[in-house]
């Protein structure tokens, strides 16, 4: 038996030396010599399953899913037990996106091998990764009795505590209860056992006492022998969050006047110590001890040693001081009398702190504490202090640092607003001088990674030159501004500020070739695809670029689809290390990330995209169709939990203050956004439904009539949404400032005909099925909506052309919006009806005399296949010449014209002459670039179209 042991154990060796190529080829990326290898393998030793299990990984990547499948499927049906070959599947079910497999390899080894510790923590991590918090339960258990771990142990603890917060039950409130009340239970047995070990498990057993509410007992532990001992280095914020809960605002106070004699530049600390000064006031006003005014005395008096016994000059006792003034003034108390008065406080604040780019952020916390008429006081002290005037320019790089933070306050205090065109453009072209001035006197010798510290004039000339365009609503003074911030790109290459701005004007002209551009430029990657990817994504639909669109999304959405199993295995890991505090924060982003509108809008759209482009036949297009893997039937939106990630402080502005409701902003245009995906995935999804009516043995067994009724119920909820929405009565999002976020498209998807549209084409394809005796109307009906569509696209080309004269750029972007909508429902509408008549010819050449027994009781006789057939021809017949008519129209669509020549242009850049015309010229030829790869892209698609329908 040893010996049988031995040479099992020879040939493990030996087998793993043999699999080793294998091994390195799928690291580097070489599948097909990794395929090979295995093969290789296999021919010497047919039955080595690992092997086996290492071919199907080698197909899979190689994109052989169906001989992958059945590789897998065949290594799988063994239930294999080593520890090679289980985790070759796995990584191949990861890879899949087929984790409960997964579960089911494990149990099955589980099986054969009831104690195994390593197998049983793999089936465990396996139920993480799905998310099956009481399977987990089970299995942790099983694993302590194996091996009585601690982590084991708390292993179950974690698993009972999800069951209380995120398990199915976890909104029932007494399950909750029960939940958590028994995990407590099961650390208080391991604390009286004294089998606790790690600060995790420290961490944890607090977390379980938070979570319930006990605050007292969760002080009491931490603040106890056991937790200092196990857990020295618990934040302080845990302390802080206990201390707030129980009302112990005095104890609160002196630990945080500590912390703040330690470390005197936390802004955090301050704001929580101010808080508890004012909690003080109340219980002594309540008690009536001390004098009403004791507590915040002792603050302005601590405030006011920090301040004066500080070696260097910190931020955060000053912000203190403002922000205890502010308080005061809220409350009604008399601030002036006891720290002084506090237009004094902010320009004392901006003498020390001026010259840092934060400081315009730090007193614009506070403006809205004052009137308008204090701000605009405040913001003309301000300037007067920065010691620039219109005769005067910065002396050095920090006067010029005021003087920008002053122009900024100005701003924000409303003073651009009341000034005339002349003046904004005498603003602007200040502006211009001193970027100029700044960047040649002090911008010189910059690292690449560097921002020009003059370049906030240019930001700020930007915005001005809006405001006048919005004025006089021509888009000149815009397209300066753009030539301007060009200008500021090429010497200072890494402001993403700039970058930014000349996207958003890009957009806004619909210049999609330069739009691209910046947004390469920025360079955007990783989570930024969710947080900043709005900027561009959410923009590029219905822009008149389907194929550049396409690849725009394939980058967002890898990102996502990698970033999903790597966030589950940082979950699985954090079980690995019983990092207990983290588990919840990456649970909690990986929410974030699944349900992003970012992401599931990227989904949909990429869909449409794929169905509109489409250009080959109609099995290929079938193919591509059946490839997406749509349900009609179901919808994979969670539309209760879609999270709006977007980082809109992004873009940096300082627009009035009065005038901004960044929370409104947000929720209106979140809001608009998930409208318009619901009228996109339902739209998608309609169809989607068409096709299976018609062609449902595409890889789906579904019955005719449950495919009937689900077109049938997505029509009504198609008409039911359109009814919703036009009672919602959305309005348009403001464009008062540049850096308002461009209109949705939800508007226009309510103007243009969708709505009717695909109604009428539901109805055409459920009576095309059924032969019905309507099907003549309805083919007119449908006739009559693409040829509306048709006049729709012609007659904007035409206005966009008649609008080259006076403004080519200003509506330009609303134009390309209303175009390529109508050649997506055309194109749309298009391979619909390729699929149909493919159909049509079959059934009509198949069924000669089926349906000739049936129907003669009930009235008329369903429409035979081949009139059927007939009526399709005779509709794409008609579309194709609409098609061609709406190619010719975009074949004489001009391409925008500028408001001014670039003679004019250049005379009131006044940059450097050598600069100006190469300047001004490159940013018109990526207009001219912009429209004549859109028009080709267009006129290339109603090729594909034309051809598909010129049966």
């Amino acid at each position: 038996m040893a010996q049988h042991h031995q040479q099992q154990g020879m040939d493990s060796a030996l087998f793993e030396r043999r699999l080793r190529p294998v091994y390195d080829n799928l690291e580097v990326g070489n599948n097909r010599k990794a395929l090979q290898e295995s093969e290789k393998l296999l021919r010497k030793h047919p039955t080595l399953i690992c092997a086996r299990a290492l071919k199907g990984l080698s197909l899979l990547r190689l994109g052989r899913y169906d001989e992958s499948h059945g590789c897998l499927q065949a290594v799988a049906e063994e239930k294999p037990t080593d520890d090679s070959t289980l985790q070759v599947l796995s990584f191949c079910y990861r890879e899949m996106e087929q984790l409960d497999k997964i579960v089911e390899l494990y149990q099955h080894a589980v099986k054969q091998n009831p104690g195994n510790e390593e197998l049983l923590a793999h089936l465990f991590i396996s139920h993480v990764r799905v998310e099956d918090y009481k399977a987990q339960q089970a299995v942790a258990l099983q694993l302590y009795k194996a091996q009585p771990k601690n982590a084991y142990y708390f292993w179950s603890v974690i698993s009972v505590v999800f069951q209380g917060i995120r398990g199915p039950e976890s909104a029932i409130p007494e399950k909750r209860k029960i939940y958590l009340g028994l995990a407590q239970r099961m650390v208080d047995k391991h604390i009286k056992e004294g089998k606790m070990e790690t600060e995790q498990e420290a961490f944890l057993y607090l977390h379980i006492l938070k979570l319930q509410s006990k605050f007292q007992e969760a002080w009491e532990f931490l603040t106890g022998e056991l937790c200092g001992k196990l857990y020295p280095g618990a934040p302080v914020s845990m302390k802080f969050e206990l201390l707030k809960e129980l009302g112990n605002w005095r104890e609160l106070n002196e630990l945080l006047m500590q912390l703040l004699d330690a470390d005197r530049d936390r802004w955090d600390y301050y704001k929580e110590y101010i808080q508890s000064s004012f909690e003080l006031l109340k219980l002594s006003t309540k008690e009536q001890e001390n004098g009403e005014n004791d507590s915040l005395a002792r603050c302005q008096q601590f405030l006011q040693r920090i301040i004066e016994s500080s070696e260097r000059k910190r931020r955060g006792p000053y912000l203190a001081r403002l922000e205890l003034h502010k308080r005061m003034r809220e409350e009604q108390l008399p601030a002036e009398q006891l720290i002084g008065d506090f237009d004094e406080l902010v320009i004392e604040y901006f003498q020390l702190f001026g010259d840092k780019s934060c400081c315009t952020h730090d007193i614009a916390l506070f403006l809205p504490s004052i009137s308008m008429k204090q701000r605009q006081a405040l913001a003309n002290k301000l300037l007067l202090e920065s010691g620039v005037t219109s005769s005067e320019l910065p002396q050095n790089k920090e006067q010029m640092q005021k003087h920008i933070c002053a122009l900024q306050i100005s701003r924000m205090c409303g003073s651009h607003e009341e000034l005339s065109a002349d003046h904004l453009l005498a603003f602007y072209t200040a502006l211009k001088l001193h970027y100029e001035h700044g960047r040649c006197s002090f911008g010189k010798q910059l690292l690449a990674t560097e921002m020009g510290p003059s370049d906030p004039y240019a930001l700020l000339a930007a915005n001005v030159m809006y405001d006048l365009s919005r004025r006089e609503n021509k888009s000149d003074h815009l397209f300066e501004a753009l030539c301007l911030l060009q200008y500021v790109l090429r010497n200072s290459t890494s402001n993403f500020h700039v970058k930014l701005l000349s996207l958003k004007i890009y957009h806004l002209f619909g210049c999609q070739v330069g739009a691209q551009e910046m947004y390469e430029y920025l360079d955007i990657k990783q989570i930024q695809l969710d947080s900043m990817g709005y900027v561009h994504c959410q923009l590029l639909p219905l822009a008149g670029r389907f194929s550049g669109s396409r690849s725009v999304y394939d980058a967002t959405l890898k990102f996502f689809t990698n970033s999903y199993k790597e966030r589950l295995e940082y979950i699985a890991l954090t079980y690995r290390f019983c990092t207990f505090s983290k588990m919840e924060e990456f649970m909690n982003f990986k929410e974030r990330l699944t349900n992003s509108l970012q992401y599931v809008a990227c989904s949909v759209e990429a869909q449409i995209c794929d169905l509109v482009s489409c250009y080959g036949n109609v099995q290929q297009n079938l193919s591509t169709y059946s490839a997406m893997s749509i349900e009609p039937a179901e919808d994979r939106i969670a539309w209760h939990e879609l999270s709006d990630n977007r980082d809109l402080e992004a873009i940096i502005r300082w627009d009035p203050l009065h005038q901004v409701d960044s929370a409104e902003e947000r929720k209106e245009s979140f809001d608009q956004e998930v409208e318009v995906l619901q009228v996109r995935s339902l739209m998608l999804r309609l169809l989607a439904s068409f096709l299976d009516l018609y062609h449902g043995s595409t890889g789906k067994d579904v019955p005719p009539e449950a495919e009937n009724a689900t077109l049938e119920l997505l029509r009504e909820s198609w008409n039911g949404l359109f009814q919703r929405l036009r009672l919602m009565n959305y309005k348009p999002l403001p464009q008062k400032f540049l850096v308002n976020l461009l209109p949705t498209r939800l508007l226009l998807l309510l103007d243009l005909p969708y709505e009717r549209f695909f109604d009428d084409l539901a109805q055409l394809v459920l009576d095309l099925h059924s032969g019905s005796a309507r099907l003549v109307d309805q083919c007119k009906r449908v006739g009559d909506h693409v040829v509306e569509i048709m006049e729709l696209c012609v007659q904007t080309i035409s206005q966009s052309n008649e609008c080259n004269g006076l403004d080519g750029l200003w509506k330009r972007r609303e134009k390309q919006q209303r175009v390529s909508a109508c050649l997506e429902m055309l194109s749309l509408y298009a391979f619909l009806l390729s699929v149909l008549n493919d159909k049509l010819q079959v059934s009509s050449k198949t069924k000669t005399k089926k349906r000739a027994t049936g129907g003669k009781e009930n009235g008329p006789q369903p429409i035979s296949e081949k009139e059927r057939s007939q009526m399709v021809h005779e509709l794409m017949r008609q579309l194709k010449h609409k098609l061609e008519a709406c190619d010719a129209s975009i074949r004489n669509w001009k391409a925008p014209v500028l408001p001014r020549d670039l003679s004019s242009f250049m005379s009131d850049m006044s940059l450097k002459p050598e600069v100006e015309a190469t300047l001004i010229g490159d940013v018109s030829a990526t207009f001219k670039d912009s429209h004549e790869l859109m028009v080709t892209e267009l006129r290339n698609l109603l090729k594909d179209k034309i051809r598909m329908v010129a049966k």
